[in-house]
């Protein structure tokens, strides 16, 4: 990670980390390093989440951009991958996105995509910020008629609904369903997506106030969407979104989640069978669950494996020309369809398998068989995040549990890219075992830091 940028761009508390003045120099930066090569005045594209902090932020991107000489346009409150998608529709040469995905209010973050609607490589970003950190007196300040202007666009909702309803041949007549919008980015969308398509449509948590993004809904708190479709016999299951809509995860017509790893599987499962699984592959992380590994090998699927973070797994997908993958936590990327992980998307693609097969989403997901998995998030300083591999307490407990687990199991202990957190995934075959090494391994990172 760079100095600046995590795994999912600019990260931190609003107003305290992710200041006002930061992201006016990021938006300078941003504009003088992704417009270099152009020759007209750059326009880009700026998008929020629903959050408190997503005003404010938006207010210092633009005067950023246009205090270099770009226009900005402003497109609302829309999810993550609309503004994807609508930087190469609009034929624009930047866009942002003003979120922290499914952190908590407080927090807020900015995600930079180029003129091809691609997230930023790592190099791109560690450009941007040696131009912030080491180098601002390279950029040049406009005045008079080369200052940029701030407009708006109406279109965007419609534009990206249009298109995501363009990616299946089926309508969902019949098919009711609960969806979860986190109080986030898709309570602007979702409920036209579906109801365009035919689908009945129960909405939860779809009124956002600023305050309550994430807040016990959403994909990182599936407890009340599975609760309601429990409980209502005539839902045939439901999804949940994160706050910028780049995730998705479902629930059964049993009121069980269906987790990215179950997903993935079910897309690799009917892609191959209709022969679009690009050359047979589908790309994970080192977080996805072993019982992939037993699906892949029963489905005659290849897997491919990054780190953490769907950037990475997009960059395997481009670099290998595969059209699937994702994470657990739900990011799945159709490439055929969109250049990063798109929650709605997601949705009505796995809807549409329910539609053609006729099968539920328990049989669906039935498609692979997880392993028992343990995982815990420790909170942890910026100063234990670097420290911890190299601690000798951390690493003798780590390696017990490796030791005591053989080929029957794994231990990964990670340092979040996007929150002060560690985490804590074991997998074994033996679930009172691995919560044991799991409690003692967290304890110890506690303990020593």
């Amino acid at each position: 990670m760079g100095r600046l940028f995590g795994t999912d761009g600019a990260r931190g508390v609003a107003n305290t980390e992710l200041t006002c003045e930061l992201a006016m120099q990021i938006g300078r930066a941003a504009a003088v390093v992704l417009t270099k090569h152009t020759h007209h005045k750059p326009r880009i594209l700026i998008a929020k989440d629903t959050r408190i902090s997503s005003e404010m932020l938006e207010a210092a991107l633009a005067a950023g951009l246009c205090s270099v000489g770009a226009d900005a346009v402003c497109l609302g409150v829309i999810p993550t991958p609309a503004t994807s998608y609508l930087v190469e529709k609009y034929k624009a040469d930047a866009g942002v996105m003003i979120s922290a995905s499914h952190n908590p209010v407080e927090f807020n973050g900015i995600k930079l995509f180029s003129s091809s609607g691609y997230k930023l490589p790592d190099e791109l970003e560690a450009e941007i910020e040696a131009l912030i950190l080491d180098t601002p007196q390279d950029i040049t300040l406009k005045s008079g008629v080369e200052l940029g202007r701030i407009s708006s666009c109406a279109d965007a909702r419609n534009d990206y609904i249009e298109h995501l309803c363009s990616t299946v041949s089926s309508r969902f007549d019949g098919m009711r369903i609960a969806l979860d919008c986190a109080n986030g980015s898709a309570s602007a969308t979702a409920k036209t997506l579906f109801e365009s398509l035919g689908a009945d449509v129960v909405v939860l948590s779809a009124e956002p106030n600023g305050e309550n993004i994430n807040k016990d809904c959403g994909s990182t708190h599936m407890g009340a969407l599975c609760d309601y479709v429990k409980t209502h016999d005539d839902i045939m299951g439901g999804f949940a979104f994160d706050g910028d809509a780049d995730r998705c995860l479902a629930v059964d017509e049993n009121g069980k989640q269906i987790d990215g790893d179950q997903i993935i599987a079910a897309f690799a499962k009917y892609m191959k069978a209709n022969g679009t699984l690009k050359k047979d592959t589908a790309v994970l992380t080192v977080m996805s669950n072993f019982g992939m590994r037993a699906f892949a090998k029963k489905e005659g699927i290849s897997l491919a494996t990054t780190a953490v973070g769907d950037r990475y797994v997009l960059e395997e997908m481009l670099k290998n020309g595969y059209n699937l993958g994702g994470e657990d936590s739900g990011h799945i990327i159709l490439s055929d369809y969109a250049n990063t992980g798109d929650g709605q998307l997601t949705a009505i693609q796995f809807l549409q398998i329910a539609k053609e097969t006729g099968l539920a989403f328990s049989e669906i997901a039935a498609a692979m068989t997880k392993s028992p998995q343990v995982m815990r998030s420790v909170h942890a300083s910026a100063q234990a995040r670097k420290e911890y591999k190299d601690h000798p307490a951390v690493q003798e407990s780590i390696k017990e549990a490796e030791n005591a687990l053989g080929e029957t199991g794994r231990v990964l202990v990670r340092a979040s890219g996007t929150e002060p957190l560690i985490r804590v995934m074991l997998e074994g075959t033996d679930e009172e075992k691995i919560k044991e090494y799991c409690d003692a391994i967290c304890s110890v990172i506690e303990e020593s830091f």
